[in-house]
């Protein structure tokens, strides 16, 4: 298996399911789409099959997105390396006695956020995600707080867009 570059943003799930439901729908913004489409095939960013899984499970318009992307978006986490780093992530999460059981529960239950987390403890980038630090949580384990813990940098969608020079110009109808 070939080692990939770095991707410079490593995209969580809910930048693709707010930007549907809110801000960069299909029909409003595809620019929005074309852009993550753009930025990945010149190696900007990714995402992983986990990420995928979770989207294509609703049957909506973004589910019929992430599974036509190309291949090449969502990358695999089925890696030795990268299935180690779990392990360490998800034996921080339940060694934190901060966080409820069920918070650490939920957060490791198979969802891809400590497989972000260990996918960029190995291959590198930065986490994009609309979640925030939030030292004091107790019953959920916040992807950011767990990208503090093992050094990974993180920022929101609209950092990520000032970063790749994105813009989306507006056009009249028709």
């Amino acid at each position: 298996m070939s080692t990939p570059p770095p991707p410079a943003s490593l995209l969580d799930a809910n930048v693709f399911i707010e930007a549907h439901r809110r801000y960069y729908g299909f029909a409003l913004c595809p620019g929005f789409w074309d852009c993550l489409l753009h930025c990945s095939s010149n190696g900007q960013l990714l995402s992983i099959d986990r990420v995928k899984a979770e989207l294509a499970g609703s049957g909506d318009e973004l589910s019929a997105w992430a599974t036509s992307a190309p291949a090449e978006f969502f990358a695999s986490s089925l890696d030795g390396l990268v299935a180690e780093q779990y392990r360490e992530v998800v034996r921080w999460v339940y060694g934190n006695a901060q966080f409820l059981k069920s918070a650490q529960d939920d957060f490791c239950s198979g969802g891809a956020d400590p497989w972000l987390v260990a996918y960029a403890r190995v291959y590198g980038g930065i986490i994009v995600t609309q979640e925030v630090t939030r030292p004091e949580a107790r019953s959920r384990v916040p992807l950011p707080n767990v990208c503090d813990q093992f050094n990974i940098a993180y920022l929101d969608t609209f950092t990520m867009l000032r970063r790749l020079g994105a813009r989306f110009e507006w056009a009249p109808p028709g």
